[in-house]
């Protein structure tokens, strides 16, 4: 890895080239972080939240990475290696919701797709943070955050149980790699979003309007305040907390 040419922390958003994770990418702007993001297809909106980072006082860039083929991911953290020297920060938000359906129409493709994009790719973004932020590896420590979500522990039934059982895995991951890596200097952490407005859900037409009913707080979310809870689990102030994954869920 490079020498770091700066004393701001580094982090790398997956997915963070619409919704939660441009949101979760400008906020740690602010909050003094320089941003590597990446996506999938929309270049130019990633390219839009790389200004917004970089008019914060970031460093910023945009990397592709389409989880469907996981080679992509060594190069994210091969061009974080060369244009920073150093990460502090993987954010594991990087993810896809497939289209409303029952379990017994369910194919191949389709589960292998969202398996391969919600559930292997943020364990091998995570393996490439773990490498570069273990004390054991040479690295100083850091945050992984993995972005689950509500349908992991509610199921998905009716909608897509490949997408629950997915997240579920992300929640594993959560769990298991915190105790893994606690005496390397890494914290691993969770976010459950529930019923937040983004246009991932916009994919799904009438879904917010038809579930906000069912919210206790009576509203559906926002990518923001969903970023909010990623950035106080990544900074100091949750220090001594590993190994969980909290609810943004308005109480559903």
């Amino acid at each position: 890895m490079a020498e770091s040419t700066s004393r701001r922390p580094v982090a790398v958003v997956t997915g963070g080239s619409r919704g939660i994770g441009a949101a979760t990418a400008v906020r740690l702007a602010e909050e003094g972080y320089d941003v590597v993001v990446t996506f999938a297809t929309r270049a130019d909106a990633a390219s839009a939240v790389v200004a917004r980072c970089e008019g914060a006082g970031a460093r910023a860039s945009a990397v592709r990475l389409d989880l469907r083929d996981l080679d992509g991911v060594a190069e994210v953290f091969e061009h974080t290696d060369r244009e920073h020297g150093r990460l502090d920060l993987l954010v594991n938000n990087a993810g896809v919701l497939p289209p409303a359906g029952r379990v017994a129409d369910l194919d191949a493709a389709r589960v292998t797709s969202t398996l391969l994009v919600d559930a292997a790719g943020p364990a091998l973004c995570a393996a490439g943070a773990v490498r570069r932020m273990s004390t054991t590896h040479g690295g100083s420590g850091g945050v992984v955050v993995n972005v689950s979500s509500r349908a992991a522990q509610r199921g998905g039934a009716g909608e897509f149980v490949d997408y629950a059982m997915a997240k579920a895995a992300v929640d594993a991951l959560t769990t298991g790699l915190a105790a893994e890596v606690a005496d390397e200097g890494i914290r691993v952490v969770g976010v459950r979003p529930g019923l937040v407005d983004t246009d991932m859900n916009a994919g799904q037409p009438g879904r917010l309007d038809r579930l906000v009913a069912t919210v206790p707080l009576g509203r559906a979310g926002t990518a923001d305040e969903v970023a909010a809870a990623i950035c106080w689990l990544a900074g100091p102030d949750a220090a001594y907390v590993t190994g969980v994954t909290l609810d943004v869920s308005g109480g559903r």
